[in-house]
């Protein structure tokens, strides 16, 4: 079975982005707040969007499952306050929640949080709780810095996080530390060095702290390959042991895991290299960020199946791990959700 553990609905019906629209402009003072009721999309639309677009892609490239979150640059914390952010997460969550209804055995729901520059992070927690209880969620993304790229917050490691970070080791789900829109779109590309900045300050921060000596069964998932932490794994070596901390096979790699969302060949050999087998997650974030094919291969840039299947790093049985092993390993909620469907 092949686990693709880093997928976002980046194609629902435009009724969606509509709505939101209008809520953005009531942020702004225009208009009034458009009521949730007003937001109708049927099952056939679901089915619509799903099926041309992820499903399709899954069953060409051999893809199983995956785990299906928000659009993540949809998240856009920094839009609004908390309410406005508590409204949008509970659409979109009860969104790919019926993607997950509607695909059981395809699909298995990850969840975004209301997240909001000044608001303290507990605040987001009935929403996961929902999530997971309610809606059946077996992962969640979680927003470093709601602001957007201001890194307002406090760092992944400072108390204000712990009650969140209870309650993900209470479910037994992993947080996949993911950012969202930039609020300056006219210095940062979002999907560009929004994303992979903010992934690398996350390792940043979680280097810097001792986080895992409180919560030792906490998992945390980087995506997009880490953002530059492997590529510059010695550098990180390096600062760890001037702040004093120890290596970062026993301060990080029992916590942290990296996706396999890096499109290119000599990215994943890198990553396959430099990271341990078993703190790597098959993923492509498809439909995302890179849309088109490679000229260079004929290939799409994130079919990242083939870069896995193609690295001379892996033996069989490490694939296995990266592709299906890690990911029930992980996601406990993932794998007892897929042994209850006989996968």
């Amino acid at each position: 079975m092949i686990i693709d553990i880093h997928g976002h609905y980046t194609t629902a019906p435009a009724q969606l982005g509509e709505w939101r629209d209008l809520q953005i402009a009531f942020t702004k003072g225009q208009g009034e707040a458009p009521d949730p009721a007003t937001l109708t999309i049927g099952d056939d639309e679901i089915r619509e969007t799903i099926e041309a677009n992820q499903l399709r892609l899954m069953d060409d490239r051999g893809s199983d499952v995956t785990v299906f979150s928000p659009r993540a640059s949809f998240m856009a914390h920094h839009i609004g306050d908390l309410e406005v952010s508590r409204t949008w997460a509970r659409i979109c969550n009860d969104l790919v929640a019926r993607v997950s209804a509607l695909y059981p055995d395809r699909f298995l729901m990850g969840a975004m949080l209301p997240q909001s520059p000044g608001a303290e992070p507990a605040t987001a927690v009935e929403e996961l709780t929902r999530a997971v209880e309610e809606l059946g969620a077996v992962a969640v993304n979680l927003n470093p810095d709601p602001s957007g790229g201001r890194w307002s917050a406090p760092p992944l490691t400072d108390r204000s996080w712990y009650p969140i970070y209870e309650k993900l080791v209470e479910y037994e789900i992993p947080a996949m530390v993911h950012v969202s829109t930039t609020c300056r779109p006219d210095v940062f590309h979002t999907t560009g060095d929004h994303y992979l900045g903010a992934d690398t300050t996350a390792v940043m921060q979680l280097i810097r702290g001792d986080l895992f000596a409180d919560f030792p069964d906490l998992k945390l998932v980087i995506p997009h390959g880490g953002g530059a932490v492997p590529y510059h794994w010695g550098r990180f070596r390096g600062l760890a042991m001037a702040l004093g901390k120890p290596e970062l096979e026993e301060h990080l790699l029992g916590n942290v895991f990296f996706d396999t969302c890096v499109y290119h060949q000599p990215g994943i050999d890198l990553l396959t290299e430099v990271i341990p087998t078993e703190n790597i997650l098959f993923a492509s974030e498809m439909i995302g960020a890179v849309r088109d094919v490679d000229p260079r291969t004929g290939h799409y840039f994130d079919d990242t199946r083939r870069y896995v299947d193609a690295t001379a790093n892996l033996t069989d049985d490490a694939r296995r791990q990266v592709f299906e092993g890690n990911a029930r390993r992980v996601y406990p909620r993932l794998d007892r959700a897929l042994a209850a469907r006989g996968l």
